[in-house]
């Protein structure tokens, strides 16, 4: 196995998060890599989520702050150049969340601060998250990604976020300021440059020695086609329907808003957006309700018909909408 190690030089959230998916659908099953990359200001959304409803896009329009949509589910994050995000990519037989945590830990340790995982994908010191996390696997290969919240400026978490009171009440917090907390506050001598050298060091000592991925020719033109990708308005907003009846609900697995279009009493239309972690939930649901009957027992028997594939989601789902007046 090959491992290796990119850091970005670009503070463009797109081309960044093109690099990404670049080493996520072209890097070698049999290796693995470490990246570094840092956006001057961006909100950066999940694949499933919906940008009208996550973001507030006047603010950000305003103020120059980049709308970016990651290849991999979770929910929104804001992102400055006091935040270092951080990506893993392997196949399967190399890629292990307790290694790659680990070198976070590490290299958080190293400034007197202990981090614990909290939840499905958070990170915390001293109870306040520092880092969000999301993954994704296809083809055989791995991603786990993440952000370090070093010296953002918080505020503007509230600014450029619509974090709906649901999420903050099943948290047990009141806003999502008071829900986080850069390393800084609590180390005021760690920076960005200094904590990118302390998590290199710590993925040395997991991994060994690495070389530093240059992609060739035919590699920089793949970035450059996923850039215009990630640039565009289609895959950054994505299309919303008109529709005839909205459900929102909190699950176990994360939020999930289902749109539907119905005529003569049956689906005809439907969209559905979530921050979970699963990039893939939104589009089953949707094949799954398309077509049904728009009453209580119409949809939910849709889902249940799915579960024998394992999915405890779309029993969960099934649930809500039997008991949902619609």
């Amino acid at each position: 196995m090959a491992v290796y190690f990119y850091k970005s030089d670009s503070g463009d959230g797109w081309r960044n998060l093109a690099v990404d998916r670049f080493f996520f659908e072209h890097l070698s099953r049999e290796d693995l890599l470490f990246y570094l990359y840092v956006n001057d200001g961006a909100v950066v959304i999940g694949k499933g989520q919906n940008a009208w409803r996550e973001c507030r896009l006047d603010a950000m329009e305003r103020d120059g702050i980049q709308l970016v949509r990651r290849h991999t589910g979770g929910g929104a994050v804001f992102h400055d150049r006091g935040n270092l995000n951080f990506s893993f990519v392997a196949g399967e037989s190399g890629y292990s969340l307790d290694r790659q945590l680990g070198v976070i830990k590490r290299a958080v340790s190293s400034f007197g601060l202990a981090a614990e995982l909290s939840g499905r994908n958070d990170l915390l010191v001293d109870g306040k998250k520092f880092s969000g996390n999301a993954f994704a696997s296809s083809g055989g290969r791995m991603a786990h990604h993440g952000t370090l919240l070093i010296d953002t400026d918080s505020l503007k978490l509230e600014k450029y976020l619509r974090v709906s009171a649901e999420k903050m009440a099943a948290k047990g917090i009141r806003s999502v300021v008071s829900r986080v907390c850069p390393l800084s506050a609590l180390c005021p001598s760690l920076t960005v440059s200094l904590m990118a050298e302390r998590l290199l060091a710590a993925f040395r000592e997991e991994y060994g020695p690495f070389e530093e991925y240059c992609p060739d020719a035919s590699g920089r033109e793949e970035i450059e086609r996923l850039y215009k990708i990630q640039s565009s308005w289609e895959w950054r907003f994505g299309h919303t329907p008109e529709f005839d009846r909205k459900l929102e609900h909190r699950f176990s697995f994360g939020e999930m808003q289902l749109l539907f279009r119905i005529k003569h009493g049956a689906v005809c239309g439907v969209k559905v957006y979530s921050d979970a972690l699963d990039p893939a939930l939104p589009g089953l649901v949707e094949k799954c309700l398309l077509g049904a009957r728009f009453t209580q027992e119409g949809l939910s028997e849709r889902l249940l018909s799915e579960t024998a594939q394992g999915r405890r989601e779309l029993s969960e789902i099934a649930e809500y909408l039997s008991s949902e007046i619609l």
